[in-house]
């Protein structure tokens, strides 16, 4: 009976020590690596291309010693001036839309058509020059409907006023005038809101800026202030003091 009593004891415990072995084998396997997931990346930001106002090209064309480069917004150079055209950062529609799949990034806004020694190129905002223009390159641009413009310039007895063409009937009205002919000049700038154009306007043999409102933006004190698409590309203005060196000024005119 003692016999039977201690095999029982002896039984009995090694069954309860093979139980828990296996728990804590069951334990360890059911346990779930835990994964870590990796953050992508912030792209990084050049703090040379500042932003003082949101309106203006983080780069802007200018001239030194007879080449262009790239200024940021407090009027540092960031792209050496080494060309002999450099225009705004902007869309090329011809590269846009090139037969060759590969390059038509390059017409995208973040790039910039730069001519040196005669030969054109894209550049980014780096200044690396990514790409050189090639004929085979270069497809047809899509032009968007043709914006209808609201005003147009009028002359009266030699000088100009603005019209608001859809409403003007009577030239002996002087309430038919949006501004009434009092101008040397006038040349309504290509923009994109045809409400509220900025106009180029020539005063006593001075040039300046108004708006439909006759309100003053530029005030009239420039030789020359150049008609072409500097307004709509990079909300700006080319004028001369002394009918040579061009540089660029905003809406404030402030000089860059």
């Amino acid at each position: 009976m003692k016999n039977i009593l201690n095999f029982l004891c002896v039984f009995i415990s090694v069954f309860v020590f093979s139980q828990t072995k296996s728990v804590k084998k069951t334990a360890v396997k059911s346990t779930v690596k835990g994964t870590v997931k990796k953050v992508p990346a912030e792209p990084k930001i050049n703090p040379d291309l500042v932003v003082i106002n949101k309106d203006l090209p983080v780069l802007i064309p200018k001239k030194k010693d007879g080449k262009f480069g790239y200024v940021n917004q407090k009027g540092k150079f960031i792209i050496s001036p080494e060309y002999h055209i450099a225009v705004f950062f902007y869309e090329d529609c011809n590269l846009l839309n090139s037969p060759n799949e590969k390059v038509r990034k390059f017409g995208t806004k973040d790039y910039a058509t730069v001519e040196k020694d005669l030969i054109s190129y894209r550049i980014d905002q780096k200044g690396k020059r990514v790409y050189e223009f090639k004929d085979k390159d270069l497809g047809q641009c899509k032009f968007e409907p043709y914006k209808q413009q609201l005003f147009q310039a009028y002359v009266s007895n030699g000088f100009y006023g603005i019209i608001e063409k859809s409403k003007f009937v009577n030239a002996a009205d002087y309430r038919q005038y949006q501004i009434y002919p009092q101008y040397q000049y006038l040349y309504i700038m290509e923009g994109d809101d045809t409400a509220n154009p900025m106009i180029v306007a020539s005063n006593n043999d001075r040039f300046g800026v108004i708006d439909v409102n006759n309100k003053v933006i530029i005030p009239f004190e420039y030789s020359n202030i150049k008609r072409n698409f500097s307004w709509k590309l990079g909300k700006m203005f080319e004028v001369t003091k002394d009918g040579t060196s061009y540089y660029y000024i905003d809406a404030d005119n402030k000089t860059y």
